[in-house]
């Protein structure tokens, strides 16, 4: 996901995708810490997505 994807969104569809992220987020890390994730470089870009869309939310808020 890159920021031009996001920056065109409306507020609530931002907020309905960051906690769908947190969700997957919370649930990625449960399965890191029981050797289930077979990738844990994938919780480092979904931390770099959610910030994206609290930059798109804060950009947002401003105007």
């Amino acid at each position: 996901m890159k920021f031009v994807d996001v920056k065109d969104l409306t507020v609530l569809e931002l907020t309905k995708k960051k906690a769908a992220l947190n969700g997957e987020i919370f649930e990625a890390r449960m399965k890191n810490e029981l050797g289930q994730l077979s990738n844990p470089v994938q919780i480092r870009f979904m931390r770099k997505n959610l910030a994206r869309l609290n930059t798109a939310l804060a950009h947002k808020s401003v105007r």
